[in-house]
């Protein structure tokens, strides 16, 4: 075998993966109140969607889209999700063909990846590199966190944000959202629940959450309390907002979350994950540890507003 062959096979897959991916990878420009930015979006649909970041097109008045043609068009915002850091675009203008989405569930730590973005000043922009951390946490500006994001020692060029982070088939896999530090990049991940966000977003333009109004910290639970519930760790109320339903509900602070609609929560964005549409309004149990015994409590969700 040629010493060689490894690093070829490698660039092939690179270049593989630049050629059919690049064309459908535009930069955004964005004009606000506050002056000029700039990313990068890919498409997804052949009517013009795209897929980027929120955070590149927040407060956006007037949006144009290029690709390394040298086409251009101007878009507008279909939807916006800033606690996913998801948004969706729609080009006036045709567009390249739409890319394939794939699935991060399917990645593995040590697996390839390819960064494309298409910035202002750096079109055309390839890194590679490989997974380097799977299920980390990103706070987002909205005040939530997302799960499962991908980490990457593929180097992010400023603009890249909203660009695409593929496999080696050429599938996105991620959204790039974020440089962690030198040599780290994030990416919001491909999967079911965020394609259930782009989803929505296409059809209804937003993403509806349930709310309770609670905050907690994660906690190792007592050992008569683990014994009970089988469980090592649990969620402790540290926040329970002035009338919000967890108040109606007389949750209080201190309060040890075991359980909530049957699900076992460790962790508040073990809670999070369960605050999805068809929560809202539904009546649903809470279990928590409270003066050392168990106690049920009846909640009703309401509608999340970032307003």
């Amino acid at each position: 075998m040629n010493a060689r062959d490894p690093l070829d096979a490698y660039s092939e897959t690179v270049i593989g993966v630049a050629e059919r991916v690049l064309p459908s990878v535009a930069s955004v420009s964005v004009e606000t109140r506050r002056g000029a930015g700039a990313g990068s979006a890919s498409v997804i649909g052949a009517d013009g969607l795209l897929l980027t970041s929120a955070h590149v097109i927040a407060g956006a008045q007037a949006l144009e889209v290029a690709f390394a043609d040298g086409s251009s068009s101007e878009a507008h915002v279909v939807g916006a999700d800033p606690l996913s850091d998801l948004a969706v675009l729609r080009a006036v203008g045709p567009t390249p063909p739409q890319l394939t989405l794939g699935d991060a569930a399917d990645l593995r730590v040590g697996q390839l990846v390819v960064a494309l973005g298409n910035p202002l000043g750096l079109a055309g922009s390839v890194t590679a590199g490989i997974v380097s951390a799977l299920g980390r946490s990103l706070p987002t500006s909205a005040g939530r966190v997302i799960d499962e994001v991908i980490q990457t020692d593929a180097a992010l060029n400023p603009g890249n944000s909203g660009g695409v982070l593929a496999d080696g088939s050429g599938a996105v896999v991620g959204v790039n959202t974020a440089v962690a530090g030198v040599g780290l990049g994030l990416a919001v991940p491909i999967n079911s629940t965020t394609r259930e966000i782009i989803d929505s977003l296409i059809a209804f333009g937003r993403v509806r959450r349930a709310w309770l109004g609670i905050a907690g910290v994660q906690i190792q639970l007592p050992a008569e309390v683990a014994a009970k519930v089988g469980a090592a760790k649990g969620m402790q109320v540290a926040t329970v907002v002035a009338d919000s339903p967890a108040a109606l509900a007389g949750i209080r602070r201190g309060d040890i979350v075991i359980s909530l609609d049957g699900k076992k929560i460790v962790s508040a964005t073990a809670v999070q994950r369960l605050m999805v549409e068809n929560a809202i309004d539904r009546l649903i149990e809470m279990t928590v540890w409270r003066n050392g015994a168990l106690v049920d409590v009846i909640l009703q969700p309401t509608e999340l507003s970032l307003r």
